[in-house]
């Protein structure tokens, strides 16, 4: 969730250059259940990758399939309902965060400064709720960030689908955070504390089928970064590779899909600025299908791990040294997240 523009070259050490060529596929379960030197190969693997293209694709990650296709199922069925009857579920506060999102009517591209025609898709994000509610109380912002979800009065599952896939996703968004902490040679629960009452969002993402050809230069969803520090991404792989690409260290762009078993994991902003820009925030879009896909709609889902809206992202004392200094003043994650998406709204591209 959220957006900005980011220099892509790979900082902070040389990255193998086949890395930058391709997506790795990374097992994580046995981070959990294996040896010492499992647990460490898992987390030199993903800082390679993190380095050299922001992105990876994992199994092992323990979010059951069937929880992902529930949803997916629950999701097709509100987005095939009649427009005004979804736009009763638009999120009434200022930021937009939660609820419906209809098409038309936000465009990433904008957020790099590139002018397109709005993006092809409707988006329904579910939040955490009011659980950390109290605690940021009065935060500007925060009263958007942490506010009571929308839940639509059918199809009648889908608050219980949507719940459920969002606890699994945030479990998942925590394991990689300890990776993450391995990887970086931190102690493993480092991140603990600083998403221990996250505002992660959980989007449902729908990209209609084409009934025509797409205006000049307009995507599914424009080019952008995420906000936040790590995102993990469901496809239903509809539509050939479904249109995900990443920009590669050189500029080209790179398909990305992954098999019903795995998810699609890409750093956001804040790891980024922690890491000192060790680890890149690589600008991805999802592109309009092949024309023999044209009218197949495509679906997935994406959970946003967000810091704690007091969370100090600074440098890491492990990215940092003499001769690589912080190259970031430290900021207060809520803080920043809002003040992005107050300049989203501004700009008219609120997502």
């Amino acid at each position: 969730m959220g957006m900005t523009p980011v220099d892509t070259s790979v900082r902070g050490g040389p990255a193998p250059s086949a890395l930058e060529r391709s997506v790795p596929v990374i097992d994580i379960g046995p981070f959990d259940r294996g040896s010492a030197d499992e647990k460490r190969s898992i987390a030199e693997a993903v800082d390679a990758a993190c380095r050299a293209v922001g992105f990876l694709v994992v199994s092992g990650h323990d979010v059951p399939r069937a929880d992902i296709d529930a949803a997916l199922a629950a999701g097709r069925a509100f987005f095939d309902l009649p427009e005004a009857e979804k736009r009763r579920f638009m999120s009434p506060g200022g930021l937009s965060f939660l609820g419906y999102t209809a098409p038309l009517t936000r465009n990433l591209a904008a957020t790099v400064g590139e002018e397109r025609p709005p993006d092809l898709r409707e988006i329904f994000t579910v939040g955490p709720g009011a659980r950390f509610a109290d605690d940021f109380a009065g935060l500007p912002g925060a009263e958007d960030l942490y506010a009571p979800n929308l839940w639509p009065d059918r199809p009648e599952d889908f608050r219980a689908v949507h719940l459920r896939l969002y606890g699994r996703m945030e479990s998942a968004a925590e394991r990689m955070t300890r990776i993450f902490a391995v990887a970086l040679n931190l102690p493993e629960t480092y991140f603990a504390d600083k998403i221990d009452r996250h505002f992660g969002a959980l989007g449902s993402f729908h990209y209609p089928g084409l009934t025509g050809p797409p205006e000049p230069g307009q995507l599914r969803c424009g080019a952008h970064t995420d906000f936040g520090a790590v995102t993990l991404l469901a496809m239903d792989g509809a539509g050939g590779n479904g249109g995900l690409q990443i920009r590669k260290p050189d500029g080209d762009w790179l398909d990305v899909a992954a098999d019903p078993g795995q998810l699609v994991v890409n750093i956001g902003d804040m790891m980024a600025r922690w890491t000192n820009d060790r680890w890149t925030s690589t600008p991805h879009r999802v592109v309009p299908p092949p024309s023999r896909y044209a009218r197949v709609r495509r679906q997935s889902i994406g959970y946003f791990l967000h810091p704690n809206y007091d969370a100090e992202v600074r440098c890491l004392d492990t990215c940092a040294s003499l001769d690589r200094p912080p190259l970031y003043p430290p900021v207060t994650a809520g803080a920043e997240m809002y003040g992005k998406l107050e300049a989203r709204i501004d700009g008219g591209t609120n997502r």
